[in-house]
């Protein structure tokens, strides 16, 4: 087969697929497209581009239970009641403590959950078996040799307990420095243009992922958002949004509808739907993390910026019920992966239960808490990133216990264009003039 008709065709599986969570009905195109793969005459390529055409007219029928907008007014107007802006002034000490507390959180959740991103539950646990450990609690140990063929990647085991000399660079961080800089350049007031330029000048494609390289291809061919975002994207849902959050929720202590603002700017130039939802939820809840005491208040917060009647408002609802039941943690974990499991590993909904289910079960516990994210496996670097940053900003860096701390040595690398030398200190310290100029 024609190398351009498989890449076509491998869209057109992938957006049917999309497409089919969104509410359309691809029954008939489904059926095309295996069609068209069984077709090896000369009209297979124009066969294979006209199908990948008519998938841009598809929408979702009438009998979606479910209301999405991806403009900012709508998901606004479809959105629960919420504080948007909570008055509980800190100090300049305690707004200090929270924002350190808030990126060690979150580099530290990054790290552990580096090693083993993509594994499936059941291979976590095999790992810590292998271990002698019966919880985690804090980053890995070097497995050894073992007779169940688990091994760490060898650009992993830097990430690893007795290795680790600084946090290594992750797309987690990455787009959390690349957030603090377009907040510096640009202020409150940047576009969604204004980000997918930065994205050209600063981040190297190969260092892009899934919507994000297909938005930067977008840029290059002179698509800018909002099209950008749904041009040939199959993965418009997925969380490479969601990891985008945090500048946006840092920036915005107390100021949830504020942080939710911002990171629907951010979102907009890659994501539509439930992957926009996914980056405002978080930069809310980190926002409300600031100045509130429980986890569940906070992601209550977080959902009161999205639409009520969105998949990702239901699933994450679904996981407050359960903790209201009674569950275990375990149990927890098991719901979240059933009843999610129709989703890609690295989709947005399923990745934010997994992010309420560890921020529930964790009880304000920092290693706990980072532990049951990674541990429930899917996108366990993602997970750990954010559920570390909220908690982060929580607890502040005190509530951080310091066997997560110490071996990161104050040091970050990145692939951001024009940074170097960082400590999460120092990107801390930036944040808060940040913080001071809203």
């Amino acid at each position: 087969m024609d190398r351009d008709v498989e890449e076509l065709l491998q869209f057109a599986r992938e957006e049917l697929k999309q497409l089919s969570e969104e509410g359309c009905d691809t029954w008939e195109l489904e059926r095309r497209a295996e069609l068209v793969a069984e077709e090896k005459g000369p009209d297979q390529p124009k066969q294979a581009a006209a199908l990948c055409d008519a998938l841009t007219n598809l929408k979702p029928s009438p009998e979606f239970p479910y209301e999405e907008p991806s403009e900012l007014e709508e998901v606004r107007a479809h959105r629960p009641d919420g504080p948007r802006h909570i008055a509980a002034p800190l100090s300049p000490e305690g707004l200090k403590e929270k924002t350190l507390g808030a990126w060690f959180g979150r580099v530290a959740g990054c790290m552990l959950g580096k090693p083993v991103e993509g594994w499936r539950k059941e291979k976590i646990d095999d790992l810590l078996a292998v271990c002698g450990l019966e919880e985690l609690t804090d980053y890995f140990p070097p497995p050894g040799k073992n007779n169940r063929g688990i091994e760490f990647h060898e650009w992993s085991r830097s990430a690893l307990r007795g290795n680790i000399t600084g946090a290594l660079r992750d797309d987690d961080t990455d787009y959390t420095i690349v957030g603090l800089r377009i907040l510096e350049e640009h202020g409150r007031a940047f576009t969604p243009r204004q980000a997918a330029e930065f994205w050209l000048a600063h981040i190297p494609y190969h260092c892009t992922y899934t919507a994000e390289r297909v938005a930067y291809r977008n840029f290059v061919n002179g698509i800018w958002p909002p099209e950008a975002a749904y041009h040939r994207n199959p993965y418009r849902e997925w969380i490479g949004a969601q990891i985008r959050a945090d500048a946006f929720g840092y920036a915005c202590p107390g100021r949830p509808e504020e942080a939710a603002g911002l990171a629907f700017k951010d979102a907009c130039i890659s994501h539509v739907k439930n992957g926009i939802y996914g980056e405002m939820w978080v930069a809310a809840m980190l926002a409300a993390a600031f100045v509130a005491d429980e986890p569940e208040k906070v992601i209550r917060i977080g959902l009161s910026e999205v639409p009520k009647n969105c998949r990702l408002a239901e699933a994450v609802a679904k996981v407050i019920g359960w903790h209201e039941e009674g569950i275990s943690a375990e149990e927890a974990t098991d719901r979240v992966l059933d009843e999610f499991a129709g989703y890609h590993g690295v989709h947005t909904i399923n990745n934010a239960a997994i992010v309420a289910m560890a921020l529930l079960w964790g009880e304000r516990d920092f290693s706990r808490t980072i532990g049951l994210s990674v541990r429930a496996g899917l996108d366990t670097d993602c997970n750990g990133a954010t559920v570390g940053s909220v908690l982060g900003a929580l607890l502040g860096a005190g509530g951080i216990p310091e066997h997560w701390t110490a071996p990161l040595n104050d040091r970050i690398d990145t692939i951001v264009a024009g940074e170097s030398g960082l400590t999460i200190s120092g990107l801390a310290a930036r944040t808060r003039k940040v913080q001071e100029s809203g």
